[in-house]
């Protein structure tokens, strides 16, 4: 149960969206204590909260984590820790919940729910990790400032996951599995685990990507795997609604629209919602065709902090490679003890170069054994490859560490990336 004094832990969206319902639902301004480490707070320090404020419930930001030995001390003493989602969920009616979950690609078959939904539930909400923290919608439904939804579609990560004991699914999907985040998770089957746990959660069928990396291997050994759906492109039930003609690049995309048109079926949303998926074009900062600029293609590709991510980027742009062109691939930023030698499939592949960029750039290089220069900004090492590259070339930034270390978000440095090349072209015309 919630008690005042309550602390919110860590400021950015999640935690401003969860202070606007918390007020919303009437809970005073001085009931509420606001905590972080870099952003605007009251606090700053964990032991001057507990000491100063003594706060009775915790709500925990997903990029704070539950292990942290003042949150354990905290829940030891009778502190109620809970978090935005939780929030979000107390203020639920009858709405449809579907969440998504996964290592890669859950974004993207998140957004093809959206896009489904689109034509036909104009009140829906597409949230949650994706962008739009679920508080948001919490509070637009009690200050009647929007409509409430028949189907809330919530993009969960493992962080979120930790923290969500409120939160109630009608349908789940799991998209892909593979090692992510482990500098947080004491082992990969704890990280796996974490997102597994999704299903105790959920009323209806699981769905799962038949292609998702470790996923199936790791699903077939659970004791809930009965209660799962396997889906994948190659479906026969699929197959009259051709979703080869999707917009979406690579041949991963597809699984991610078989994924989302399985979920859609089994819901009952109406055949058009298919169509929708098909003409989605995908999101920004993932596998992001920029276009051309004298001849060469730019892919912005920001959001890929996991080497499958790096790995199928460069698969799929290089499906896009010209005869006579080369690939340009930029790799580096902050590190996350991921396991950069799997990049070592890459050293054969034909016409492709790579160059090394940020805080992690000689650890890049030295486990995934890959040639190339190296540069300790992001822009040095763009401009070097704008000064070399030639028509039919593409330049692909999939970074595979984290953008931490010069750059507020994947967005961030993504948007840096487009606004660098294009300044460079504008200035040679």
């Amino acid at each position: 149960m919630i008690q005042t004094p309550i602390a919110i832990v860590g400021m950015a969206k999640s935690g401003e969206s969860a202070e606007r319902l918390l007020l919303a639902r009437g809970f005073k301004k001085e009931d509420l204590l606001t905590f972080d480490q870099k952003a605007p707070a009251q606090f700053k320090d964990p032991q001057a909260l507990m000491s100063q404020g003594k706060p009775k419930t915790l709500v925990v930001s997903p990029g704070v984590p539950l292990k942290s030995p003042w949150i354990v001390e905290a829940a030891k003493s009778g502190v109620f820790i809970t978090s935005e989602i939780n929030l979000a969920c107390e203020c639920l009616k009858d709405e449809k919940v579907i969440g998504v979950t996964g290592s890669l690609g859950k974004s993207t078959t998140v957004s093809l729910l959206g896009a489904g939904l689109s034509a036909f539930d104009k009140n829906a909400f597409v949230g949650g990790n994706l962008g739009t923290p679920f508080c948001e919608y919490a509070y637009g439904v009690l200050t009647g400032k929007r409509p409430r939804a028949q189907w809330v579609v919530l993009e969960l990560s493992s962080y979120q996951l930790e923290n969500c004991n409120q939160l109630k699914l009608d349908y789940s999907a799991i998209t892909f599995l593979s090692a992510n985040h482990m500098e947080r998770y004491d082992s990969l089957q704890d990280y796996y685990k974490t997102k597994w746990q999704m299903i105790e959660q959920t009323k209806g069928p699981m769905f799962l990507n038949k292609n998702g990396g470790d996923l199936l291997h790791f699903a077939q050994k659970q004791s809930t795997y009965s209660r799962c759906i396997v889906t994948s492109q190659d479906d026969k039930s699929l197959l009259p609604h051709v979703l080869s003609q999707s917009a979406l690049l690579g041949s991963h995309n597809q699984d991610n629209i078989a994924l989302a048109a399985q979920i859609a079926l089994h819901c009952h949303w109406p055949i058009s919602t298919l169509q929708a998926m098909k003409s989605f074009q995908g999101l920004e900062h993932r596998l992001e065709n920029l276009g051309q600029f004298n001849g060469i293609r730019y892919i912005n590709d920001s959001k890929a902090t996991a080497m499958d991510s790096v790995l199928t980027a460069v698969t799929v742009a290089h499906e896009y490679l010209t005869p006579e062109g080369k690939l340009h691939v930029l790799l580096g930023g902050r590190d996350k003890n991921l396991p950069w030698d799997e990049l070592w499939a890459l050293k054969d592949l034909s016409r492709t170069e790579f160059v090394f960029f940020g805080e992690c750039r000689k650890i890049a290089q030295e486990k995934s054994d890959l040639p190339g220069p190296q540069f300790e900004k992001l822009e040095d090492a763009l401009t070097h490859i704008m000064n070399i590259a030639k028509s039919g070339d593409i330049v692909l930034l999939s970074p595979g560490g984290t953008s931490l270390d010069a750059f507020k978000g994947f967005e961030d440095r993504g948007n840096f990336f487009k606004e660098k090349v294009q300044n460079f072209y504008s200035s040679k015309s």
